[in-house]
């Protein structure tokens, strides 16, 4: 099977493409697959698929990487696998593996900062929180492709980030280190170990995302 995995950032891919190396660098899991990375958000993760499909012929869409949890339940590097896209038609397939929690993915233009917006969000019926999937399902829709949404948590529901990301995000979909970091030095004592921890957790969910990808079977 022919896979276009679709992701936010190159680090998302950090346990997959740990796992495609022992058997190949286009393949995991006995599928050929085609990584792509194009920023954060539903257009540019649209445009991705736009860019790499044509040439791939892609059997199914994969949209990837890291969310918020909005589910008190889930726990760091859990896996999250989308049923559906929470405020539109658009449904999930889903793979056959053990191990993910399953449920409706709410899929916005920004972070989810506070505890309180993800309660908020959670009343809307999603188990977690991302900027990309529905970018990746309408493009699925439209080419007649199945499309699976994995996730894997690397923040929890009643978190509140002290750091704030949306205003270091670019208009190329990346996140502004400058800008953060300058951020971070006018509260050095809370927001610098939220970015070690943050980090440290990005590294794990990876790691694990990569684990559960390569014993899924689509």
């Amino acid at each position: 099977m022919r896979l276009l995995f679709v992701a936010a950032d190159r680090m998302e891919f950090g346990g997959p493409l740990a796992r495609a190396a022992k058997s190949g660098a286009t393949r995991l899991g006995g599928n050929e697959i085609l990584l792509v990375a194009n920023g954060a958000g539903a257009k540019r993760a649209a445009a991705a698929v736009d860019r790499a499909a044509p040439g791939f012929h892609p059997d199914a869409l994969v949209s990837m990487g890291f969310c918020g949890a909005l589910d008190e339940r889930l726990q760091i590097a859990d896996i999250v696998g989308g049923t559906a896209i929470v405020g539109s038609d658009l449904a999930c397939a889903r793979c056959q593996s053990r191990g993910a929690v399953e449920g409706p993915i709410c899929s916005i233009g920004h972070v989810a900062r506070t505890a309180a917006e993800k309660r908020l969000l959670r009343a809307s019926g999603g188990i977690a929180v991302e900027m990309e999937a529905a970018g990746v399902a309408q493009r699925a829709a439209t080419l007649g492709l199945p499309v699976y949404v994995l996730k894997v948590v690397t923040d929890l529901s009643g978190e509140t980030m002290a750091n704030d990301f949306n205003s270091a995000l670019t208009s190329d979909g990346h996140f502004d280190t400058i800008r953060i970091l300058t951020g971070t030095l006018r509260h050095p004592a809370v927001r610098i170990p939220e970015l070690i921890r943050l980090r440290n957790r990005c590294v794990r969910a990876a790691r694990a995302l990569g684990e559960f990808i390569a014993d899924c079977r689509f």
